[in-house]
């Protein structure tokens, strides 16, 4: 089989359904009260489409004449939020062992490190998407290698930890659906889904530390 339709099959049959259920089923985990049963099927539901969907984007974004910084980008976050988001959940156990969650994110600052020097070694440029995802991801791995140190600190913040990066795993999925489609004047397409999301992390945060 051509390559090319080895990834219009992966484009059209597996990415581009997954994701949307995913977004369809992120959507209702989000709206409906948490910790319920229609949460979690649904949380269950979104979890594994998107990871469908992200890991397909990976694949998709290095094949011959679909390479795209932005694709595997996106790929990368969405896998390390929900990976992160669903971990979160053995939190709670004192004897969870924490090697894997750290291997994670330590695979998330090296990822980061190639994305920004990459292009430099092989194109001789910055890739700006590739520079600005990178950075925010080798933060992102460096703030959890830290809090992973603490196991106090890290089965109190348990829950936070699940709302904020499965809500991640979330907004990078309706962000690249914004982009791809450019429903919106370009840059809100990037911005846009990010603020929403931000602002419904940030709530419920504040929600959960007033009721501890």
């Amino acid at each position: 089989m051509e390559i090319e339709k080895i990834a219009q099959i992966l484009i059209y049959y597996i990415h581009a359904p997954m994701g949307g259920v995913a977004l369809l089923a992120g959507g209702v985990a989000l709206i409906v009260k948490k910790g319920n049963r229609t949460h979690k099927k649904a949380g269950l539901i979104f979890y594994y489409a998107m990871l469908i969907s992200a890991l397909t984007a990976f694949i998709i974004s290095i094949m011959p004449n679909h390479e795209s910084p932005f694709l595997f980008s996106v790929g990368m976050f969405s896998t390390y939020f929900l990976l992160g988001g669903y971990r979160s959940l053995k939190f709670r156990n004192k004897t969870h062992n924490v090697f894997i969650d750290k291997l994670i994110a330590v695979t998330m600052v090296i990822t980061g490190l190639i994305m920004i020097i990459y292009p430099i070694i092989f194109h001789e440029r910055v890739d700006v998407v590739l520079l600005i995802f990178g950075l925010v991801g080798i933060s992102f791995g460096i703030r959890d290698i830290r809090l992973f140190q603490n196991k106090h600190k890290l089965r109190e913040k348990w829950l936070t930890l699940h709302v904020g990066k499965m809500t991640g795993g979330y907004i990078a999925s309706i962000t690249a659906f914004f982009v791809v489609n450019q429903f919106l004047p370009y840059l809100f397409n990037w911005l846009l889904p990010g603020v929403i999301g931000s602002v419904y992390i940030s709530y419920w945060i504040k929600k959960l530390n007033r009721k501890n």
